[in-house]
């Protein structure tokens, strides 16, 4: 394998020109800068991870902490953000919280000992102020953890107020929906409030089944949607996560519930199971990648020094399908 050395000698500069230029670290002329990266990748040159993460004094990992890596919102998230840290020459170090606090405190830690550069959160298992006064760069992805840490979410309030209208566009009169902790103030909650404002103010009953915190394996749902759709028969609206909107869909299917004709389902999040089924499910779609995106340059960002926007919004669409 090519030295550095010998990338300097091709190029016929020094070694720390070579080290500034691909490194980043300083000023190189571009006529300059070009003649090494051609001499690099003539050598094959590959520079030494570590050697290069010690001159900056980083680890060159980044901690992501989730509720459940099975969710499939949280999957394709964690899949975006990795693609992006990788963009940036990082690596990413998973935790899924699943309701064990101690786990994302692990991280906490690991941070504190300089183990990873930063963390970017989306899991709610400990206090706000867990994170506060760390003096290391933190990214909350739908988790307001204070006005020191940039908040990065989608217009859940757009996307409880589409959600709403598609209901009653539809003609809905007697309304389900199935909702976070609401004693846990997120953004993501916001959407459930904006959904029984608007439908209370045309006039239609709303029942909100409020489900339990940071759980989301798949059997929890369908126990929920089974128990609440044997106590609510009469209900014609459903407005939940994508995930318990498919199981409102089958359960539907077998108990003989035309879709849409007798039942409006009405979906969060977009993820692509979703178009999996017959009929497709109606959903408010996040933009996964750009929220993933988003969360890592705000990131990158944060370890260059940068000033950053403190709460950053993303837009929500309608993903049209066939169940409302």
């Amino acid at each position: 394998m090519a030295s550095i050395k010998e990338v300097a000698k091709r190029a016929g500069v020094g070694v720390g020109t070579v080290s500034r230029a691909l490194n980043g670290t300083g000023y190189v002329a571009e006529d300059t800068k070009e003649r090494i990266l051609a001499a690099a990748r003539e050598l094959d040159y590959k520079p030494n991870e570590l050697a290069r993460n010690l001159f900056r004094n980083r680890t060159g990992i980044i901690g992501i902490v989730v509720p459940d890596m099975e969710n499939p919102f949280f999957s394709k998230l964690l899949k975006h953000m990795e693609i992006e840290l990788y963009k940036n020459g990082y690596k990413a170090m998973i935790c899924n919280t699943i309701e064990i606090s101690n786990r994302e405190q692990d991280f906490i830690d690991m941070l504190k000992q300089n183990v990873m550069d930063g963390i970017i959160t989306g899991a709610h298992s400990l206090r706000n102020d867990a994170y506060l006064n760390l003096n290391k760069p933190v990214v909350a992805m739908d988790r307001d953890l204070g006005p020191t840490i940039p908040l990065i979410h989608s217009d859940h309030t757009k996307g409880g107020r589409l959600a709403a209208e598609l209901l009653l566009e539809a003609g809905c009169k007697n309304v389900l929906q199935f909702g976070g902790a609401f004693r846990v103030q997120t953004p993501s909650n916001n959407r459930h409030m904006e959904f029984i404002r608007v439908m209370e103010e045309a006039g239609i009953t709303v029942r909100t089944v409020e489900m339990a915190w940071n759980m989301m394996e798949y059997d929890y749902y369908r126990r929920l949607m089974i128990q609440y759709m044997d106590i609510y028969r009469n209900v014609d609206g459903v407005f939940t996560t994508d995930v318990g909107a498919l199981y409102c869909l089958n359960i539907a299917m077998q108990r003989g519930i035309r879709v849409p004709e007798e039942l409006h389902i009405v979906g969060y999040d977009g993820v692509d199971m979703t178009r999996l089924f017959t009929p497709e499910l109606t959903t408010i779609t996040q933009d996964i990648p750009a929220l993933a995106r988003c969360c890592v340059d705000t990131m990158m960002d944060l370890l260059d020094g940068k000033a950053v926007e403190m709460e950053q919004i993303l837009d929500v669409s309608i993903q049209r399908g066939g169940t409302v």
